[in-house]
């Protein structure tokens, strides 16, 4: 595996076998077992959106792959300031072994994959968050013992997680519904590419889409960028929250997720969030894991 751009370059089979390290890396982890399989290599964090989770488990997971990370920020870089990402990204071929991003646009990690010569990894973009979708799908086959066959729905608004969720959930076997308001759907070629490769639904009916699901997904009404839309988005999506009501359409032992930072009262209830607490943060720590699993596959060799 050359670069983590989007869940959809992915094969089923690659994805799996980059939960099935994640959990080999994430055991050795809890029993105190090294594994420098990336020592001496460094990886630039490049943040053109700040973080908490990515930030930290991307650092830490380089410290115990036995690598460096760096971290640098907009301000830390000519990218910022006007420099093209191809120049930037043929200058950082020179000096790193890899490169993790967390941007914006998805043109500008495709360019860098596709100008530099070493692996580019998507902390996130407006696009999609692949290594967000490798931890969950990590997370539920934990808490569930399989992933294939199992009812995926999301709830709320059709952005950068709805987009992978679809992607990493059918390609897993999965079946997925999304409920949100008509205006704010998901990208359109991967609610096609959705139907003609699996069970695949999305309406604006919350009761319909949860009906019998086995995983509750939802996210921040809001998105980093949003600010200035935060009031206009409270009134459009109101209705689109995880609470009681909604979880008794869904399976009784129906997990929750939420990719963090979570506005209780807003699209997920205090009580429903800390039901599922335990998953929501087991679901949090395996982006530590996943992520491991993603730079060895891509910056090193595998176990």
């Amino acid at each position: 595996m050359k670069h983590l751009l989007k869940l959809m370059d992915l094969s089923s089979e690659e994805i799996i076998d980059i939960l099935n390290l994640a959990d080999q890396l994430k055991y050795e982890k809890k029993h105190g077992i090294e594994h420098h399989l990336l020592k001496g290599k460094t990886l630039g964090m490049i943040f053109r959106k700040s973080s908490t989770r990515t930030r930290v488990s991307f650092e830490v997971g380089m410290f115990d792959l036995g690598g460096t990370a760096l971290f640098l920020s907009s301000n830390d870089l000519q990218i910022g300031r006007g420099e093209p990402a191809e120049d930037t990204a043929r200058v950082l071929s020179r000096y790193l072994d890899g490169i993790m991003i967390r941007t914006f646009e998805q043109s500008e990690v495709e360019t860098l994959a596709s100008m530099g010569s070493i692996p580019i990894v998507n902390g996130l973009t407006d696009y999609c968050h692949p290594c967000q979708v490798l931890a969950d799908l990590m997370t539920i086959r934990e808490h569930k013992g399989s992933i294939a066959g199992n009812k995926l729905c999301f709830i709320g608004d059709g952005n950068n997680m709805a987009n992978s969720l679809i992607v990493g959930g059918i390609k897993t076997g999965m079946k997925v519904a999304v409920a949100c308001p008509k205006d704010h759907q998901p990208d359109a070629e991967i609610m096609k590419w959705a139907k003609e490769n699996g069970e695949f639904l999305c309406t604006d009916d919350l009761m319909e889409a949860a009906k019998d699901a086995d995983v509750i997904y939802t996210d921040v009404w809001a998105s980093m960028g949003q600010e200035g839309e935060a009031e206009e988005r409270k009134k459009v999506f109101a209705k689109y929250q995880v609470n009681d009501e909604l979880m008794s359409v869904a399976h009784k032992n129906c997990m929750v997720l939420h990719c963090l930072p979570a506005h209780r009262g807003e699209e997920i209830t205090a009580e429903v969030f800390e039901a599922h607490a335990d998953e929501i943060f087991d679901e949090a720590e395996n982006r530590l894991h996943a992520q491991k699993a993603v730079l060895v596959k891509c910056m090193g060799e595998s176990k």
